[in-house]
C-alpha cells in the first residue's frame, strides 16, 4: 500500500467482538493500561501479562484488566493479543512469552516503529504491526486513563502475506476505543512518525535545554522558570516526557529521525536569517503560513 487509507472509526461496541475469548494485554504501562480500562467499559474481559509483582498488585487495584499476572499462563485463551511493549522488548522478545503466545490469536503491537518491528515478527502466523498514536507524558502502571484512543489515529502497517481475518480483528479492537483506523506501508509510518512525533520530542528537549542553559549563562535562571507559562508548556510537553521511550525511538528509527532534523534545522537556519537580516515581512509570511498550515496536522 503506497498511501494512507481509512474509515470513520465505528461506535464503541458493548459485545464482545471477536468471539474468539478475551483479550490479552502485554504490559499495562500508558497504552496498555488506558486500553484495558476502555475494552472493560464496554464488557469485553481483559487478561493481563505484567512484567513484576508489584505491577500486577497495583494494576489490580486499578482494576486496569479483569485477570492481571506475572505468568504468560494467563494470555491462554484470549483471541487477540496486544503487546504494548517497549519497543527494545518487542525486538528481543522473552522466549517463555513467545512459547506462551495462544495458538491461532491475532497478535499485534503499539509500537511506535514499524520497519523492525515488522522484520522481527514477521515469521508469527496471524501478526498484525500496529500502532496507536495516543499518549501523554505518563508512563507506568499509574498511566492508563480512559478515553486515551477516542478520536485518533490507530495506524496499521499489513504487508501482502499479513492475515485479512487478523487484520480485521485488530481494526475492530481500534474502533472498539474510538480510534480512527489507518493503513500505510511500514516505511511510510516511519518516516512520518519521525516528523510529526520523534522530531518533536528532541525539539522539546532542546527547547528546555537552551532555557536553562541561556537562562544560567544569563543570570536569570530562576526567572525564566518563574515566567514559564502555557506556550512554553505546550511547546515543551514531549521533550520533558518518557526519556527511554525517546532514546528507544531515535535508536529504532535513527535514519528517519536524522533526515527529520535536517528538515528542522533547515528551517531553523531560516528563520535566524530572517531576524538576523531584519526581514520582518519575510518572518511574517512565515508565521502566517505556519499558522494556515498547523490546522491540517491537527
Amino acid at each position: 500500500m503506497s498511501g494512507p487509507t481509512g474509515a470513520p472509526a465505528a461506535a464503541g461496541n458493548t459485545t464482545q467482538p471477536w468471539r474468539h475469548g478475551p483479550v490479552g494485554i502485554v504490559g499495562l504501562g500508558l497504552i496498555g493500561g488506558s486500553l484495558g480500562l476502555d475494552l472493560r467499559q464496554r464488557g469485553i474481559r481483559v487478561q493481563a501479562l505484567v512484567h513484576r509483582v508489584a505491577t500486577a498488585e497495583r494494576a489490580r487495584a486499578r482494576q486496569l484488566a479483569d485477570a492481571v499476572d506475572t505468568d504468560p499462563s494467563v494470555l491462554q485463551g484470549c483471541g487477540l493479543v496486544v503487546l504494548a511493549l517497549p519497543l527494545d522488548r518487542l525486538l528481543d522478545p522473552p522466549a517463555e512469552l513467545l512459547a506462551t503466545l495462544p495458538a491461532g490469536a491475532a497478535v499485534t503491537d503499539v509500537g511506535s516503529v514499524k520497519a523492525p518491528v515488522l522484520q522481527r515478527w514477521r515469521g508469527r502466523e496471524r501478526f498484525v504491526a500496529s500502532h496507536p498514536m495516543a499518549g501523554t507524558a505518563e508512563a507506568g502502571v499509574e498511566a492508563g486513563i480512559p478515553g486515551l484512543f477516542q478520536g485518533r489515529p490507530w495506524v496499521a502497517t499489513p504487508e501482502a502475506d499479513t492475515d485479512p481475518a487478523a487484520l480485521a480483528a485488530v481494526r475492530q479492537l481500534a474502533e472498539t476505543v474510538g480510534a480512527r483506523w489507518l493503513t500505510c506501508e511500514a516505511s511510510a509510518h516511519d518516516r512520518s512518525v519521525a516528523l510529526i512525533s520523534h522530531l518533536p520530542v528532541l525539539v522539546g528537549a532542546a527547547l528546555i535545554e537552551a532555557a536553562a542553559t541561556g537562562g544560567a549563562e544569563a543570570c536569570t535562571g530562576e526567572l525564566v522558570r518563574a515566567l514559564a507559562s502555557s506556550g512554553f508548556a505546550d511547546t515543551s510537553r514531549v521533550g520533558g516526557g518518557n526519556p527511554e521511550l525517546g532514546t528507544l525511538m531515535a535508536r529504532c528509527n535513527r535514519e528517519a529521525l536524522l533526515a527529520a532534523l535536517g528538515h528542522y534545522r533547515r528551517q531553523i537556519d531560516q528563520l535566524e536569517g530572517l531576524v538576523e537580516g531584519h526581514d520582518w515581512e519575510g518572518l511574517q509570511r512565515t508565521l502566517s503560513r505556519s499558522q494556515a498550515l498547523r490546522p491540517e496536522f491537527l
